[in-house]
């Protein structure tokens, strides 16, 4: 059946939405695809639904394609299998939860690892069952602190996520590579352009991870490349570790004054103004050891202070610190952790003290004392004397100073190399769009999904998970197909097929548009028909223009002759054909 704007639900704006930060938030409220609720929480309208709903037919048809059957799991669910598998208090403050009238704790599920295993367990009991991958498209739940850029980061999301079984490792190898391939068409249909990094696990686990990036500038997410193949995001870069330097010939340290230095740039400038220059130039700030003091919640609530030392050139990455000490929470030192520390001297923290302590768990300070993997024995520092206005250099790693452990925290830098020797990196930004985990037993073993194998004997059955955002994915096509006037979808994705657009107060207008558009209905197309009686041609055309459908047929003063004008919104191209060509035209486009 035609679609007649005359009684379709759209309202389309000519003003911004005051919080639209970005292009696909901008349109997709004006128009009249989503509207706001609340903060990071949108309300789908008939436009945007239709356009969903051809991004999930392109899913399903590749999950088909790979496998996997689809089922579908409410949305609320109770707290038990997320306190199995501890997720229930890893997730923090990242998830909704709410008590039902009886007390129960129940939560609108971020993730659905743990149920898809329990109905497996419930159902299979032979590796004759196996393997099986199942899906479904949801929507998922997570307490953004900060939701924004419209669906690009909401609270409330819709979300394509798969789950392998197997009972072999073989097995899951491929599971993971049967569901990787099909992310691939799906974005290649999708004409998105995408990136396969390597990725942390982080509050999923399991052991290989990849994540799928769109670059683009506006992406939160920050991944390197090297021209030799290697792709990572940033959290799971790892520091290519330089060889340890002998000791011998080294310079013994020394304490030096160095009054209102507590920074590094001001400690590169006295060093350089009281000590001997090095060989080869001045200090630098690669030339210090920095000491961060951060601060970990556990679970439990406990507060621990642990010391980074890192080179002073280099600073601390926020999600890298979140995923080496995962699950706590991490934040700087607060003033009242330094109160409470005394022997904690701010400006002049070091590994190191004049009677030769070393930082660490024998320590006065008591505090873990973390190194970065650069920071290898025989390299020499200038760093903190842990005495306040002094500095020590010539303290060397390994000679002097050891550590409670090392941790990657610290920036990357383009430049840098490779940990599989394949030349610097870059950096560069993407938004994900997939995410692809080799889970292996991790959820099987926490819920008891166990198996008989050939030989009779029970085995953990090994998972994957794999998970696309729907939503997210329309708002990066909607990011990547629009002007200055609106919306233009691909044909793949648009909510019609064609607009047409009776342009006229002659009744004959509207008698060609009408019998157009049950022609082009009969012939296969999704059409949309602008039938309105009393709306000028202008804002007909701004209204096609800003809904973004990509082909427009107008139907104007030249219809009395058999005449209409085919615009093409990708390219701009309006051309005047015959009546009795609309529909060929349009098939052979």
């Amino acid at each position: 059946m035609v679609t007649r704007l005359s009684h379709f639900f759209l309202r389309t704006l000519r003003e911004d939405p005051s919080d639209a930060e970005v292009a696909s938030h901008r349109w997709l409220v004006r128009a009249g695809y989503i509207r706001r609720q609340a903060p990071g929480i949108f309300a789908w309208l008939p436009l945007g639904l239709r356009v969903k709903a051809k991004i999930e037919t392109i899913i399903r048809e590749e999950m088909t394609n790979a496998g996997a059957y689809e089922v579908h799991f409410p949305a609320l669910l109770p707290r038990e299998p997320y306190e199995v598998t501890g997720r229930w208090e890893e997730y923090g403050d990242g998830i909704f939860r709410l008590k039902d009238r009886k007390d129960a704790d129940y939560l609108l599920a971020p993730t659905h690892e743990e149920v898809f295993t329990l109905l497996v367990k419930d159902l299979y009991n032979s590796y004759k069952d196996l393997p099986l991958s199942i899906y479904q498209i949801q929507d998922k739940y997570r307490d953004e602190a900060r939701p924004r850029a419209g669906l690009l980061r909401g609270r409330e999301f819709t979300m394509k996520d798969a789950y392998s079984f197997d009972y072999t490792d073989a097995g899951l190898d491929a599971s993971y590579m049967s569901q990787r391939d099909a992310y691939e068409r799906i974005f290649q249909r999708l004409g998105l352009e995408y990136v396969i990094v390597q990725a942390d696990a982080g509050a999923m686990g399991g052991s290989r991870s990849e994540e799928f990036l769109h670059p683009t500038p506006i992406g939160e997410d920050t991944f390197v490349r090297s021209a030799g193949g290697y792709a990572a995001n940033v959290e799971a870069f790892t520091t290519v570790v330089p060889e340890p330097i002998p000791f011998d010939g080294l310079a013994e340290t020394v304490i030096f004054d160095s009054p209102n230095t507590p920074t590094i740039q001001t400690l590169v400038d006295h060093a350089n103004a009281v000590l001997s220059a090095p060989e080869g130039g001045d200090f630098t700030a690669a030339d210090t050891l920095k000491n961060v003091v951060l601060a970990l919640t556990h679970l439990d609530g406990t507060r621990e202070l642990v010391i980074v030392g890192l080179p002073g050139d280099r600073d601390v990455d926020d999600k890298r610190v979140e995923v080496a000490f995962a699950p706590a929470e991490v934040e700087q030192a607060t003033p009242e952790d330094f109160e409470r520390n005394p022997l904690l001297v701010k400006g002049y923290i070091g590994p190191w003290s004049e009677t030769g302590a070393i930082l660490g768990e024998e320590s006065a300070t008591g505090i873990r004392y973390l190194l970065d993997p650069r920071v290898v024995d025989g390299t020499s520092w200038i760093t903190g004397a842990n005495i306040d206005q002094m500095h020590v250099h010539s303290l060397v790693a390994g000679r002097d100073f050891t550590a409670d452990g090392y941790v990657e925290v610290s920036t990357v830098r383009a430049g840098d190399p490779a940990p599989d020797g394949s030349g610097p990196v870059e950096l560069a930004r993407g938004m994900e769009i997939g995410h692809v985990f080799q889970l292996g037993r991790k959820y099987a073993e926490a819920l008891g999904l166990k198996v008989l194998d050939e030989n009779g004997k029970l085995v953990t059955v090994t998972m994957g998970s794999y998970g696309i955002g729907v939503t997210r994915i329309l708002a990066i096509i909607a990011e990547l197909n629009n002007d200055e006037k609106g919306l233009i979808w691909p044909a793949s994705v648009a909510p019609f097929d064609v607009h047409i657009v009776a342009a006229g107060r002659d009744a004959v207008v509207f008698d060609v548009a009408e019998a157009l558009s049950a022609e082009l209905e009969a012939a296969g197309l999704d059409v949309l028909y602008d039938d309105r009686p009393k709306v000028s041609p202008g804002v007909k055309f701004g209204d096609a223009e800003i809904v973004g459908v990509p082909k427009i047929v107008i139907v104007g003063r030249a219809a009395a002759e058999g005449q209409v004008e085919l615009w093409d919104r990708r390219t701009g191209d309006r051309e005047v054909v015959p009546v009795a060509e609309v529909a060929q035209r349009l098939r052979a486009r």
